[in-house]
């Protein structure tokens, strides 16, 4: 009997509250201006139109590569933080989970969210010129 409750509450423990209720991937938007631009990320997941929608590991922080025909090329690094509502449930480990919990959801980093998300980009136009700088020369000096 005794190894029944021993495995019950090891059980019990290992569902942490942040794993348990916020998951271990996080949902995250890609748009652009123009629409319809691909995103590639550095984690190998693609995007053929935007707007659209990855799931992504909650702890793994990335790139983004935003491309379009006649535009250029816009990269966005997207960075992981400690979400409010992760330090929530990090800490109702310590009524649930435990320290097995906090350290599943500190290991699997459901207390963390991406930023930004949604991740946006204006996509400049190819060839664009310089722009101008109003105003006389300086004249060379001798």
């Amino acid at each position: 009997m005794l190894k029944i409750v021993t495995a019950a509450v090891l059980a019990a423990s290992l569902g942490a509250c942040a794993s348990a209720t916020r998951g271990l991937d996080e949902s995250v938007t890609f748009t652009s201006n123009p629409l319809g631009a691909t995103v590639t990320t550095s984690l190998g997941y693609v995007c053929a139109a935007t707007p659209c929608t990855i799931d992504i590991p909650r702890r793994k922080e990335f790139e983004a590569v935003f491309s379009k025909p006649g535009f250029k090329t816009a990269t966005v690094s997207v960075k992981t933080k400690l979400a409010g509502a992760g330090a929530a449930g990090f800490a109702g480990n310590i009524l649930i989970g435990g320290v097995v919990g906090m350290a599943v959801d500190a290991g699997t980093g459901a207390t963390l969210d991406h930023h930004p998300n949604p991740v946006v980009v204006t996509l400049e136009p190819e060839g664009r010129a310089p722009a101008r700088r109003h105003g006389r020369r300086p004249r060379p000096t001798s």
